[in-house]
């Protein structure tokens, strides 16, 4: 009997052994590749906007970016549910013409000069929540996608192009802000959404769906389900509480962060946006080491090792004084190192994520986590103004950069840092893997 892991072809074939000789997975790659770059510009766009040229305070840019993450606190669980009852191929099509239209909509009120707090609050908001969808069904879309022996290395592309993403997006938004215009670099952020629409519609194969019930369960049972599963696995468990240790103090660290840059140090809008760039080389060499590090070295050690190291670089930044030779390079560097910690924790932990949850719960258990892990971000954003306000940028870098460190803490006193060089095997997976031996 086959795998039901494995993906097949609209004519029933299986899905060619090497992943770039697939074409649908070379354009949900292509599409990624355009999605991620159209929102880390646009990521940058708005609160470099904010800050640069509507003077926003410290408590007015957290605000701004907590908004942008509210809607992972306040839907992303019931997302996780819907998308596990959709096509994936849809639900990215469907939000990338929807940030499309916002950012588009953004340009044009940017040009009638009505661009405000008002209006960015909106536009955070909308693009946020298409976000989460997009996010949750790409996750959940190569597992429906890929055999399972490809799932490191087909993540290990996707974040890949995520990495190419956040080299790319940051510089571009910093330059389009300070050199033209917001609304220019909005409109540059739409076009790429539109690329990532039109290449995700070409996809052809029938995408499976797990469940198939006649009547689908009520969405409060599936939600229910979904954050029982996730807290009954260990795994699953301290990946939630290392993720919202993490993602809480980050959101409070890079409110400090996108304010001490160009008032302490006194960096141009495109400097900042080089600085930002900077993990986008880290975090690509980071995709292509977790391809290989793990089966070598064990997913717990390298979980653990990556996560102190690139968690640990933010805690130089508060040294740093004035617009010195040494102020870039030194900015440079610890994004590189950040992004290829981060990226080595991020690419091992999906595919963690992905071999221990059922293929019918994959969309719960990505929203169930990125509800736990990043739906305190808002408040860490608000906390990182208000430290701000009240403690003084380089006080309030230090703490919060200090309390990234709680993530590799937590994970080193669990279970994954044990996880050997295999990643683990369902029971079910296991049975169909020796039935499939045994055919």
């Amino acid at each position: 009997m086959p795998s039901t892991s494995s993906a097949v072809s609209d004519s029933g074939r299986p899905v060619p052994s090497s992943l770039w000789r697939d074409a649908d997975f070379r354009r949900l790659w292509m599409g990624q590749t355009a999605s991620q770059l159209g929102e880390h510009t646009s990521l940058v766009v708005l609160p470099l906007f904010a800050v640069l040229m509507l003077h926003f305070s410290a408590n007015q840019l957290g605000v701004l970016r907590a908004v942008g993450q509210a809607p992972i606190l306040l839907l992303s669980l019931f997302i996780g549910a819907w998308v596990d009852r959709w096509r994936t191929r849809t639900v990215m099509v469907l939000t990338d013409a929807g940030r499309t239209l916002a950012l588009a909509a953004t340009a044009l009120i940017g040009v009638l000069g009505w661009l405000g707090l008002p209006a960015l609050i909106v536009v955070a908001f909308a693009v946020g929540v298409l976000s989460v969808f997009f996010d949750v069904a790409y996750q959940a879309s190569l597992v429906r996608l890929v055999e399972r022996d490809q799932w490191v290395r087909g993540n290990s592309a996707l974040e890949g192009s995520r990495s190419a993403a956040q080299i790319g997006g940051p510089a571009l938004g910093g330059a389009l802000v300070s050199f033209l215009s917001a609304p220019i670099a909005a409109a540059v952020s739409a076009l790429f959404f539109t690329l990532s629409f039109l290449s995700i519609q070409r996809m052809r194969r029938r995408e499976p769906i797990p469940e198939h019930a006649e009547r689908a369960p009520h969405i409060g049972r599936r939600i229910l389900e979904g954050l029982r599963f996730v807290a009954g696995d260990t795994s699953l468990r301290t990946v939630c509480l290392a993720s919202a240790a993490f993602q809480f103090s980050f959101a409070a660290m890079m409110t400090a962060y996108l304010l001490f840059l160009p008032r302490e140090l006194h960096l141009s809008g495109a400097a900042i946006g080089l600085a930002l760039a900077a993990t986008g080389p880290g975090a690509l060499l980071g995709s292509v080491l977790a391809a290989r590090l793990p089966s070598r070295f064990g997913h717990g050690a390298v979980l653990v090792s990556a996560a102190v190291l690139g968690d640990g670089a933010f805690l130089c930044v508060p040294a740093l004084h004035g617009s010195s030779p040494v102020t870039v390079p030194a900015l440079l560097a610890v994004g590189f190192v950040f992004g290829a910690g981060g990226q080595l924790v991020n690419v091992t932990v999906m595919a963690v994520r992905q071999a221990v949850t059922p293929d019918g719960m994959q969309g719960r258990a990505a929203a169930t986590i990125t509800f736990v892990g990043m739906g305190l971000t808002p408040l860490g954003f608000l906390l990182g103004g208000f430290l701000a306000e009240q403690w003084g940028l380089r006080t309030g870098l230090l703490v919060t950069a200090a309390g990234m460190m709680l993530s590799p803490v937590l994970m080193a006193l669990s279970p994954l840092a044990r996880l050997g060089r295999t990643l683990p095997v369902l029971a079910g997976r296991a049975d169909e893997q020796r039935e499939t031996v045994a055919d």
